[in-house]
């Protein structure tokens, strides 16, 4: 299917690794002129070929760090304008609630709600102008279903939620749409290690940690496996295409039908 992004440009965030580099890799295979952002120089150069070599001829780097606002801005003056921004950057971490600092909550929002705040008052304006453009916010099926072993990380996708569904009712009758899609557990770096964190056999295999974490943690699962990337990319495709035009305001799952709730 042709997703018709020959003439778009893109902006992914947090996408030297992941789920980000998957979107931008799929994002740049289309034809859309993406940019990466990362606070490594090194790990962009590693990305930007990484993507070129899949086939994503038009892609560049952007050294800046998106969750700080001197980072931000320092990204729209190098990258004044975009048709589809993808809002992927975000971290989380094992707390128990009681152990949850005020500056742990704070770091949190900070990354994973204003970074997504701050580059969409940027870009957002420019959008509607123009009568085109996609804004998409990487939330988390645990913006539905808090995890309490985070629950500090489950509130900042519920945030982004809030946050997405406010700016689509600003789009009515433009060409422009704000929407949320819902990862669940996903295979990236650093996934191994929280498997490992949670299992009663730290000494076992990777597989035999994602089999107990779905057993015990993720009961729900319909996948009962971790979701590749790739997965995740090819819906976040499809919502940046004009094709996507009547999906506005819309929270996406792509969690391997672990949330049980209809809508």
């Amino acid at each position: 299917m042709d997703l018709k992004l020959e003439d778009k440009t893109a902006l992914v965030t947090g996408s030297t690794a992941g789920i980000g580099l998957e979107i931008a890799r799929t994002l740049a295979v289309e034809g859309a002129k993406v940019f990466v952002t990362g606070r490594s120089q090194a790990k962009l150069d590693e990305a930007v070929a990484d993507i070129r070599a899949s086939g994503g001829a038009k892609v560049e780097g952007v050294l800046a760090d998106a969750a700080t606002a001197e980072g931000v801005q320092a990204i729209l003056k190098a990258v004044p304008q975009v048709d589809v921004l993808v809002n992927n950057l975000g971290i989380y971490e094992m707390k128990a609630f009681a152990d949850i600092t005020d500056e742990d909550w704070l770091h949190l929002f900070e990354v994973n709600v204003m970074s997504g705040v701050r580059l969409s008052r940027g870009y957002f304006p420019g959008m509607l102008e123009r009568d085109w453009g996609r804004v998409i916010f990487i939330s988390s099926e645990s913006g539905l279903a808090i995890p309490g072993e985070m629950v500090h990380y489950g509130m900042t996708k519920s945030a982004q939620l809030a946050v997405a569904r406010g700016l689509a009712q600003a789009t009515k009758g433009t060409g422009v749409t704000v929407n949320s899609v819902l990862p669940g557990p996903t295979r990236a770096a650093g996934i191994f290690d929280f498997l490992k964190s949670v299992s009663t056999n730290p000494e076992g295999t990777p597989a035999e940690h994602e089999a107990e974490f779905f057993e015990k943690h993720r009961t729900s699962s319909l996948l009962q496996r971790m979701i590749e990337p790739q997965e995740v990319a090819s819906l976040v495709a499809y919502v940046a295409s004009p094709l996507s035009a009547a999906t506005n305001g819309a929270s996406l799952k792509v969690e391997g039908g672990l949330v049980t709730t209809i809508a």
